[in-house]
């Protein structure tokens, strides 16, 4: 297909997410892709802000992630993973283990960052049935969370500013504590546990888990919450015996500054949620990490087993290159290149404070975030965008980042520079 010919055939046929048929947005066609560049088909190079959103921690075309899935192609692409085991997934399992917090022995493999989510809630409902407590089946979690687009990660999104209203009478109805209020690095004030203590005394009885983002709250709306109230609401599930969910799909692997996002409060959930980076963005797969207890409790209960199993579970494309990815990171100095990074989003970012169209600048880690007083038109911004060389995805009022680890000053420089002028050329009359 020439180029012209490829994007007619997109937009008669193809449904890309979050998008309108009738309405589209403008889609650009990559042709290839390496290091932080992508290279459309009609010649132009983008430098990529999104890391595939957030999966491409070690840049495109990775010689040695490659090389992993070529070597593991030729011997073994699939196979079911009921009744049968493979070396890849045994390894990746066990440096999962070694590197996550101490505790989470027990490794169940998914497809995608929702599928995992799933699991995890699943799990939590099954272990309080094996535990002899039926009754305790539903959730707490916090305003401005995100989740996935599943079905039932939905009814722990936000129920108002989240992105699945349309559902709001479908879903189960769980409860929603008022969104953390101390920032990151703000003072922490006790008030700002006060709203989740409430809700956790009053509903206990029939909660079976907690769910959060740690630290950093993604697509519902890229907040950065201080340390202290991830701490607070694990000894809040301590005492109450309700398990405590970390959805790190975003955040592991270093994107926050620490190896997880748990680290930054010294906490241990009882179940971990990851993927995203997990492959370096090559293939699409999850994990979900659990204390052994919960295994041992939904082994002894009614049906005596785990009541899930996905078709492509631990496939040994996926988990050969999950695990070169994971070894990867830990022999780079990924510490040093997210702290440069976290170094050039405040500087370059900086600008973009003194626009009356921007309420706030905000950095951790290798996230930078711009966030606005109104919503963007992302049918013009997006385009500006990629006339300026890069390649930005807002939605909402959020104008965000998260670059690949590898990306260079220079490169950094050139995007920071794109979002501010883009910006201040949007606000103009």
């Amino acid at each position: 297909m020439t180029h012209d010919e490829l994007l007619a055939f997109d937009r008669e046929h193809i449904w890309h997410p979050y998008t309108s048929i009738t309405d589209p947005l403008s889609v650009f066609a990559v042709e290839s892709a390496s290091g932080v560049r992508l290279r459309l088909s009609d010649g132009r190079e983008l430098i990529d802000g999104m890391a595939s959103w957030w999966s491409v921690i070690h840049g495109y075309n990775h010689p040695v992630l490659t090389a992993t899935l070529q070597e593991q192609a030729a011997r073994l692409s699939h196979v079911m993973f009921g009744g049968l085991t493979h070396e890849p997934a045994v390894e990746l399992a066990r440096s999962l283990v070694d590197i996550t917090p101490v505790g989470l022995d027990l490794v169940f493999f998914a497809d995608s960052g929702s599928v995992a989510v799933e699991v995890a809630m699943k799990m939590a409902i099954q272990y309080c049935h094996g535990a002899g407590r039926p009754e305790k089946k539903r959730f707490l979690t916090i305003r401005s969370g995100y989740h996935g687009d599943t079905f039932h990660c939905m009814s722990v999104c936000d129920p108002v500013n989240g992105m699945h209203q349309l559902y709001a009478g479908i879903l189960p109805k769980y409860y929603f504590a008022d969104r953390p209020r101390c920032r990151f690095a703000d003072v922490w004030e006790q008030e700002d546990i006060r709203s989740f203590t409430q809700l956790m005394e009053e509903h206990h009885h029939e909660l079976c888990g907690v769910i959060l983002e740690p630290i950093v709250q993604g697509a519902g709306g890229m907040h950065f919450y201080h340390p202290e109230y991830l701490r607070q609401v694990r000894v809040l599930c301590d005492h109450y015996g309700v398990l405590l969910i970390a959805d790190e799909i975003a955040t592991g692997f270093g994107r926050s500054g620490e190896l997880f996002a748990c680290n930054h409060a010294d906490i241990v959930p009882d179940l971990l949620c990851l993927g995203k980076a997990l492959t370096g963005g090559y293939l699409s797969l999850a994990a979900v990490l659990a204390r052994r207890e919960i295994g041992e409790v939904i082994s002894a209960g009614e049906p005596g087993v785990f009541m899930h199993g996905p078709t492509f579970m631990a496939n040994p494309l996926a988990c050969a290159v999950a695990r070169a990815s994971v070894q990867l990171l830990l022999d780079s100095d990924w510490q040093g290149q997210v702290r440069a990074l976290a170094q050039g989003l405040e500087q370059g970012l900086a600008p973009c404070r003194e626009l009356a169209s921007v309420a706030e600048v905000r950095v951790l880690g290798a996230i930078g975030v711009v966030e606005l007083k109104e919503p963007v038109v992302m049918k013009r911004i997006q385009t500006r965008f990629v006339e300026k060389g890069v390649w930005v995805r807002p939605f909402g009022r959020l104008v965000y980042v998260m670059p690949p680890y590898c990306m260079e000053t220079e490169d950094l420089k050139t995007l920071t520079t794109a979002i501010c002028d883009v910006l201040a050329e949007e606000q103009l009359p």
